[in-house]
């Protein structure tokens, strides 16, 4: 009994089978890329952003208020991704000085592959004046010298947009560290997550069964709320600064 199961498993175990076994388990296939038809910039780097602005010999700088305007409320125009592929965008306003436009320039030219890849400006150059007055001077004498420039966003304002041939997962750590050095808050986000985010608040808001949010409240003037809140409270809900 024991020759006969021997002689069945001695074929098995011979250099000859062995030879002919092919592994079948453990095979993968994977779809190659897909290449999208994008038009690609002249220039696939991102540019120099003048840390001052360039003004004719004859005009002197001007002072401005600080116009906190300018960064309240949602972004109405820059709000989506020219070439609908990845991006980085602001969450709440903010001011961007020169050194987050030279984090975010020298960070892509060292971490990515610009032969197959580009990336482009969403934002303006620094242009608004910040002004200072130095240590120890005492209260007033006139508006301070001006200090440094700055850009301010809104919410929902598309910062710096990246695409090419490559794939999200390429690029995403890269723009997400980048969004977190930011001096507000920002996101990392492909064009399919952006579409889809403002999907799902959209169809939270027509399905919400609790008929107290801030919209009724502020609108009914519940409490007698209008007397305490802020004007742009009542303009957006208290959903932006």
């Amino acid at each position: 009994m024991n020759l006969l199961k021997f002689n069945t498993i001695r074929p098995l175990l011979s250099v000859e089978k062995l030879a002919t076994m092919s592994q079948i388990a453990g095979l993968q296939t994977f779809k190659p890329p897909q290449k999208l038809e994008i038009e690609r910039p002249e220039k696939p780097k991102l540019n120099i952003q003048p840390k001052v602005p360039q003004y004719p010999a004859s005009m002197r700088p001007f002072k401005m208020q600080k116009k906190i305007r300018l960064m309240r409320g949602p972004e109405q125009v820059h709000t989506e991704f020219i070439h609908k592929q990845y991006g980085i965008v602001a969450k709440i306003g903010g001011r961007m000085k020169h050194e987050h436009f030279e984090v975010i320039r020298m960070t892509l030219l060292r971490r990515c592959d610009f032969n197959k890849m580009f990336a482009i400006w969403r934002v303006d150059a620094p242009w608004q004046p910040a002004t200072k007055k130095s240590l120890g001077q005492r209260m007033g004498g006139g508006k301070g010298a001006i200090d440094h420039y700055f850009t301010p966003l809104k919410a929902g304002r598309v910062i710096v947009e990246v695409g090419g041939d490559i794939e999200y997962f390429e690029v995403k750590k890269i723009l997400q560290n980048l969004a977190n050095k930011m001096p507000f808050k920002a996101q990392a986000y492909c064009y399919d997550e952006l579409i889809k985010e403002r999907e799902d608040k959209k169809r939270m808001e027509e399905s919400n069964q609790n008929p107290w949010t801030w919209k009724y409240i502020i609108q009914n003037n519940l409490g007698g709320c209008h007397k305490w809140i802020s004007p742009y409270d009542q303009r957006w809900y208290n959903e932006y600064l």
